[in-house]
């Protein structure tokens, strides 16, 4: 296991976390929200999201409990977030061995059963004594529905934290409310009656000392609430969402420790990369074919891109295509630097040292 002691940690921890605010997209805000994230929460952020997770999973043992889901035109649910959530679950697994319940509304339960079986998990039914058991041979995970109505989720939130007792809560790319309770697109768009309330899930989550690893890329997702009063400065809506009387779009809701990335998606990549390296163990982080199956996946079960507003293989506009590209180069990356390198002698290490 790479310890922080370890010349490597901070090498690694720092390149990891240089890749996650490369603006992919061009929406010009990531380096404004690293800055403002630095200056509240120090340190590496990926890897200080695997350290958590690693020390949160071997004091409790698990489930590990991950809430997804962004609700685009009709209310039909984006890749960006379903995709991070499926291949995060598959790293916790692999590299811990430890089940994750993933939450998503009523509605997109299908959705995230694909995206589960294109990052190469096995989805089973919830069990309904609420408990996770140990499945031998198969690589389970599974899927927790919450409905639309406030009452319901919180019902279903309660019912998690009571009987399914998580090891931590993680939030992907899902909506956070904001200071008057209400729930907004980037761009000002009400959500309103499209996503049940899980900031209660968290929130109560968090009192009860659950760690609490927020992923978001905007300022308006679930967690975010680290950064809610720097966002306003650079954010166009993060104040005034441009409706009177609801607020802005800024969500209030703070994570325990929060990951921000160009897109979320690719935030949980770094969280994955990260587990790789603390443990030691290249197989937690995914082939790069495997991201484009699970976006693929993603849309065939009723996701839609982001930017795209349409069954496109892409995330934030991003092709999948692409996206196998941007994982493989990452990937390999980290390797390089943990000393995965063979130069022409077949010696592992620092090839420019022996040349």
């Amino acid at each position: 296991m790479l310890s922080q002691d370890n010349p490597l940690y901070d090498r690694v921890a720092a390149t990891i976390d240089r890749f996650m605010t490369i603006d992919l997209t061009g929406v010009g805000l990531i380096d404004k929200i690293r800055e403002a994230l630095e200056r509240r929460q120090p340190g590496p952020i990926c890897m200080g999201a695997a350290e958590i997770i690693v020390r949160a999973v071997k004091a409790k043992g698990g489930p590990v409990l991950i809430a997804t889901g962004f609700p685009e035109g009709g209310g039909v649910p984006e890749t960006d977030g379903p995709v991070g959530a499926a291949l995060l679950a598959r790293a916790l697994f692999l590299g811990l061995g430890v089940e994750s319940v993933i939450v998503v509304d009523e509605d997109w339960e299908a959705m995230m059963r694909q995206t589960c079986l294109g990052a190469g998990l096995s989805p089973m039914p919830f069990p309904s004594s609420g408990v996770i058991e140990p499945i031998a041979f198969l690589r389970p995970v599974y899927i927790r529905t919450v409905p639309k109505d406030a009452e319901g989720a919180r019902a279903v939130s309660d019912d998690l934290l009571a009987r399914t007792r998580p090891s931590l809560l993680v939030a992907i790319e899902r909506p956070g409310a904001n200071a008057k309770g209400l729930y907004h697109g980037l761009g000002g768009r009400p959500l309103d009656g499209m996503v049940g309330d899980l900031d209660y899930l968290f929130r109560t989550g968090k009192e009860l000392g659950l760690p609490f690893i927020g992923i978001g890329d905007g300022g308006n997702e679930l967690g975010m609430g680290v950064v809610a009063e720097d966002l306003p400065r650079f954010s166009p809506k993060a104040a005034d969402c441009g409706i009177p009387g609801r607020g802005g779009v800024a969500a209030a809701t703070a994570a325990s420790h929060l990951v921000v990335a160009n897109v979320s998606n690719w935030g949980a990549t770094g969280i994955i990369a990260a587990l790789a390296a603390l443990l030691g163990n290249e197989a937690v982080f995914h082939e790069p074919e495997l991201e484009v199956r699970c976006i693929e996946q993603c849309v065939s079960g009723g996701g839609v891109d982001g930017m795209f507003m349409a069954p496109e293989p892409a995330v934030d506009g991003i092709s999948a295509r692409e996206w196998e590209g941007l994982v493989r180069t990452l990937r390999s990356s980290v390797l390089r630097a943990l000393g995965h390198s063979v130069n022409w002698k077949g010696d592992r290490g620092d090839w420019r040292q022996v040349k």
